[in-house]
């Protein structure tokens, strides 16, 4: 299932804000939150391929709520891409949980438009990251499994290089520029 924050901006409003980055990009249309039918067919397909059959909400959200969930949460104070929060009591009700992933649009905009391809892609990336860590991966810890598997599903769902290689990538480059 897929929510939208109501404190999200209006799609029309938002890309009228970011038209100096839609120029660079090419489109507005990039800029634009798919439909909730859209990414909830991707949400299923993700899962499918992750092995993760129980439920999942995913909630778009600003900046400012991933903060606050962020702060909250993992005592960090920072907006942060996107948070995954495994159900603590998968059986209970008529459906089993997995739990719940939130990502900040803002957050993505500006990912997407540095990695060059449109939010839609950005979100896939978000919510195939944040499903494997319902799926119990955790790539702060694991010696790279984490990071082998998303490769895997990456490439099986069509995406771009993911979150982890992205930050591997980051070091990286941050390690040789030092003297």
């Amino acid at each position: 299932m897929i929510l939208l924050d109501p404190e999200l901006e209006p799609d029309s409003a938002l890309a009228a804000a970011h038209a100096k980055q839609a120029a660079a990009s090419g489109s507005l249309r990039n800029l634009r939150i798919p439909s909730t039918r859209t990414l909830g067919r991707y949400v299923g397909e993700a899962q499918a391929a992750v092995g993760l059959l129980d439920q999942v909400t995913v909630l778009l959200t600003t900046d400012a709520t991933i903060r606050d969930l962020n702060r909250r949460f993992r005592g960090k104070d920072e907006a942060t891409d996107v948070l995954s929060f495994p159900s603590t009591n998968p059986a209970a009700g008529p459906e089993k949980i997995a739990g719940d992933v939130a990502i900040s649009v803002e957050t993505a905009r500006k990912q997407a438009a540095e990695q060059g391809h449109a939010l839609a892609v950005e979100l896939r990336v978000l919510i195939l990251h944040g499903l494997l860590h319902l799926a119990g991966y955790d790539h702060e810890g694991d010696s790279g499994k984490m990071e082998r598997r998303e490769r895997q599903l990456r490439t099986k769902l069509g995406l771009p290089q993911g979150l982890i290689e992205r930050a591997s990538a980051e070091r990286t480059k941050t390690r040789r520029r030092k003297p």
